[in-house]
């Protein structure tokens, strides 16, 4: 990997002048320190030059190649539709640069094979954008949990839904990589493989229901089993914003009313035995945050990698090519 600028701060190049960029990423750096939004590279530069100006961004370009070979940059943030992370994300790691690739790191399990073997060749650092597994909340769940504060782990249950009402959105379309399913449903897909024993299911152990719009999955609800636990999920695109979770052991129940993107107000709410307590383990503003902190720490190698994609992604897109062939038989009207 190209080495981190005289001072330490890791140069972030920005693929995409996508909204997440602006709304999640770019707020998230600026908390976390240690980085910088150093480019910007859209295909179209009138805007390139617009998302840099209004954001504070050092330098814009036009076209991808440009950014992802520049020695100026140190880590590549991928925010383009899911289509595009794939050829991209190989193309950053080619080149050497750590690389943050919006979720989910690829269309289809073969995809994500031939990312994260060019990860290992290369040796760069690649992470897929769930950064929940950084923050403090989810440590504070995955202590109760070791602790035993529910007994042994049976069932988790977890939404994903938002009213998207912008009928040109890339998540709408079939040819960027779009649907319910590969929007939202991955989160918890995700969280299954931190607080259950997951392992890639078999194709008997999944159970879904979908609608679609004739082009993508717009509302998905499935049954996930492993083993003796199983992942209750519901995702889509028709209602209110909904991120409600719930870990249910022999013992007691978690609910977290934000297991994804805690803000300072998002609880987890401890129930056993009749007794309930509420606490907000958050301490970051940003969901985005503790995730960059973390990875501008292994950048300049002050802490060892975690949550590398290679440790996580191949099963996640296994499991949502699963979800997706068992929603897409029978319809809810």
């Amino acid at each position: 990997m190209s080495s981190p600028s005289f001072n330490g701060e890791v140069r972030w190049g920005i693929l995409g002048a996508a909204r997440i960029a602006r709304s999640q990423f770019l707020p998230g750096l600026r908390e976390a320190g240690g980085g910088r939004p150093a480019m910007i590279a859209s295909r179209d530069v009138a805007r390139a030059e617009a998302f840099a100006r209004d954001n504070d961004i050092d330098q814009s370009v036009e076209g991808y190649e440009s950014l992802i070979d520049s020695p100026a940059i140190d880590a590549v943030y991928v925010a383009l539709p899911n289509a595009h992370h794939a050829y991209w994300t190989r193309r950053a790691l080619e080149a050497g640069k750590a690389v943050l690739c919006e979720k989910p790191l690829c269309v289809s399990p073969q995809d994500t094979e031939s990312v994260l073997e060019t990860a290992r060749r290369t040796g760069a650092y690649l992470w897929e954008a769930f950064v929940f597994p950084f923050q403090a909340q989810h440590c504070r769940l995955l202590e109760l949990l070791a602790s035993g504060a529910i007994g042994e782990v049976r069932e988790l249950q977890s939404v994903f839904h938002f009213h998207l009402s912008r009928t040109g959105d890339f998540r709408l379309s079939r040819e960027l990589g779009g649907g319910a399913l590969a929007d939202l449903g991955c989160y918890p897909v995700r969280l299954a493989q931190e607080v259950l024993e997951s392992s890639d299911p078999a194709p008997g152990d999944v159970v879904g229901f979908g609608t679609d719009n004739g082009a993508v999955d717009t509302e998905a609800v499935a049954v996930v089993n492993y083993a003796n636990q199983t992942l209750v999920l519901s995702c889509g695109f028709k209602r209110a914003l909904d991120t409600f979770t719930r870990v249910l052991g022999t013992e007691g129940q978690i609910q977290l009313t934000n297991p994804f993107h805690p803000a300072l107000s998002d609880t987890l709410l401890l129930k056993r035995e009749g007794n309930t307590t509420v606490e907000r383990p958050t301490v970051d503003t940003r969901s985005f945050t503790a995730a960059l902190r973390h990875i501008h720490a292994a950048i300049r190698e002050d802490e060892a990698p975690a949550h590398l994609a290679e440790t996580s992604s191949l099963r996640s897109a296994r499991t949502l090519e699963a979800l997706a062939r068992a929603c897409s038989a029978p319809q809810i009207a």
